[in-house]
């Protein structure tokens, strides 16, 4: 089992930046793909962006490519999404993911509430 901690969150001005974090920890091996998901109110779940812990290979919903950026830090067990022009639509609940590709996940952290004011 892996175990997924976010933080970073908070309330900021459209144009603003955020970079949320999260960590893990526990089976971190057993899960290669790191991921962002993000859920406004009334709106399902969405992908944002993914990265591999071994090779740094980056997949982006193509929404978002260009504000937002994902790193990882290896010796840290820590993976960041940075968020830059950030607008009202970009308010919701991001979730941190780990899973064993790129395009499948099955371990989620518990969330940090991301809300961009006009």
């Amino acid at each position: 089992q892996v175990q997924l901690v976010e933080s970073g969150g908070g309330l900021v001005q459209a144009g603003g930046s955020l970079r949320l974090s999260c960590a893990a920890s526990g089976r971190i091996f057993s899960r290669d793909a790191m991921g962002w998901f993000r859920q406004a109110p009334g709106k399902e779940r969405e992908f944002v962006v993914g990265i591999s812990w071994s090779s740094g290979t980056t997949n982006y919903a193509n929404a978002l490519k260009g504000r937002f950026t994902i790193s990882r830090d290896n010796a840290k067990n820590t993976v960041y999404l940075q968020m830059n022009s950030l607008k009202p639509d970009d308010t919701a609940v991001y979730y941190c993911a780990a899973g064993r590709t790129l395009t499948e996940y099955d371990c989620w952290g518990q969330g940090t509430q991301v809300t961009v004011s006009s």
